[in-house]
């Protein structure tokens, strides 16, 4: 038996002029969970530290890890773009506090540049791609040479073992240790959710889309759970925790239409007390579909739109239609399901009249929620490779890719046209009457008004002033 130590590190938002900073929502890291998960099935002691449900700062997290009485065999953490900071800070001192424990990294961030990883002192081992499997056998104590999707050092020589294959059966794997988590601190963002608690949920793994703008997980393999597996989850959240509602965070939950037929069918026939949401795109939705998800608990559906201009739609690889979007749109309004609808601007071919497109075209879709991001080129995207070819990237701090912060800049498109537009894009939207009073009368409680107040007010910062 080895004692583990997994750790979701912080997100802390050091930009004062940052939307995210107070609506965003928190949720644990389900891969680390569903790591937990595993190597309890295999006898293997384990600590689950999330560092942003506790709101602590890379400082406050040295201070736990000196704390503790454990002595660790291994310490995992998990990293995206904009926490790959903190979570090598927290490795440089774990290795101080802990001399003998090996420290491995996983996640989208190392999977994506395992050498910048692997090459800080204090990091042993870069997982890549799903880790469940190389880190069972590699904290089993299989010989490193012979683990696949592993990154390691040797002789001072960085050794990358071959690509492992991707887990067919999703099912097999064991819920994740949602027991090791502190499953009253997490929470979903302002105006996306019907009660509480709430929970993220996945269904499938990877994404058909080819969007430049997006790193392809899981080598763009998608795979899906049984709709039993699903219903077992969320059986298991509603008894252990009280949970009301769930979050599908798949890139495209309604893919597998059997799947999804067959998870409404369950949930309308065992009359399951759950309310839910999901991401999609627009061209994998039917009104037949939406009906039967609207009647087993459905009421929120974010489709990813990103621009109103063909060109950029084409240039970002979108395969979309902005007819496509209206239908959609139309089409769950008509059976009852709230739409949120994501935008991006700045992204491949973006002029300011094509971002003045976008907006309009966002008020005129009218959805009951948008998302508007400032387009981020991540490491291990086509657009990344793009704008660092032509020299558009003007930051390689990792802290600022939260895209909030403008760290791509395009001829015409500096810092200050893009910062306008993207405050200019909230204001528009959502300082209408219309969506002021749609917004309060849909509120069906106390709790549920505080938070619409909060993010009007958010907002109203935002748009007209700094944060305070």
């Amino acid at each position: 038996m080895k004692k583990v130590l997994l750790i979701n590190p912080p997100w802390v938002i050091g930009e004062d002029k940052n939307l995210w900073k107070g609506v965003a929502s928190c949720w644990p890291s389900l891969g680390l969970a569903y790591i937990a998960a595993v190597l309890e099935k295999n006898g293997h002691q384990v600590r689950y530290l999330d560092c942003t449900a506790e709101k602590y700062t890379v400082g406050d997290t040295i201070k736990v890890l000196e704390n503790f009485k454990d002595r660790f065999d291994f310490i995992g953490l998990t990293a995206t773009t904009p926490l790959i900071n903190n979570a090598l800070k927290i490795a440089d001192s774990a290795r101080k506090i802990f001399p003998k424990v090996k420290i491995i990294f996983g996640g989208v961030h190392p999977s994506v540049i395992p050498d910048e990883v692997i090459s800080r002192p204090s990091v042993d081992f870069v997982v890549i791609d799903e880790g469940e499997e190389t880190i069972r056998e590699l904290i089993g104590g299989e010989d490193p040479e012979k683990i696949l999707g592993l990154v390691y050092k040797k002789d001072g020589r960085i050794i990358k073992n071959s690509f492992r294959p991707l887990i067919n059966d999703l099912n097999s794997i064991p819920p994740p240790a949602y027991h090791l988590l502190p499953m009253d601190k997490y929470y979903p963002a302002v105006g996306s959710y019907k009660r509480l608690p709430a929970m993220i949920l996945f269904a499938t793994r990877g994404c058909p889309g080819r969007c430049t703008f997006c790193y392809r997980t899981f080598r763009g393999v998608v795979r899906k759970r049984s709709a039993e597996d699903i219903i077992n989850e969320i059986k298991i959240l509603q008894k252990n925790y009280g949970t009301k509602e769930v979050a599908f965070y798949d890139d495209t939950f309604t893919l597998f239409k059997d799947v999804v037929k067959e998870f409404c069918n369950i949930i309308i026939n065992e009359k399951i007390d759950i309310t839910w949401s999901c991401f999609t795109r627009v061209d994998y939705i039917n009104e037949d579909m939406l009906l039967m998800m609207k009647k087993a608990g459905c009421h929120l559906i974010l489709f990813g739109v990103e621009s109103a201009d063909e060109q950029v739609l084409q240039n970002i690889n979108k395969r979309i239609s902005l007819d496509q979007v209206m239908e959609a749109t139309k089409l769950a309004r008509k059976v009852g399901i709230e739409t949120r609808a994501s935008f991006m601007i700045g992204n491949q071919g973006d002029n300011e009249e094509a971002i003045k497109k976008t907006i309009d075209f966002a008020v005129k879709l009218d959805p009951d929620e948008v998302q508007f991001n400032i387009a981020t080129p991540y490491p291990g995207t086509e657009l990344f490779n793009w704008a660092q070819e032509k020299g558009y990237i003007k930051t390689f701090n990792w802290d600022d890719y939260n895209v909030s912060n403008v760290v791509l800049e395009a001829p015409g498109l500096d810092r200050a046209v893009l910062q306008r537009y993207y405050e200019l894009a909230h204001r528009r939207f959502y300082f209408r009457p219309k969506i002021i009073l749609r917004r309060l009368l849909r509120t069906r409680s106390w709790e549920q008004l505080k938070q619409e107040l909060k993010g009007g007010l958010i907002l109203l910062r935002f748009v007209y002033g700094k944060f305070r």
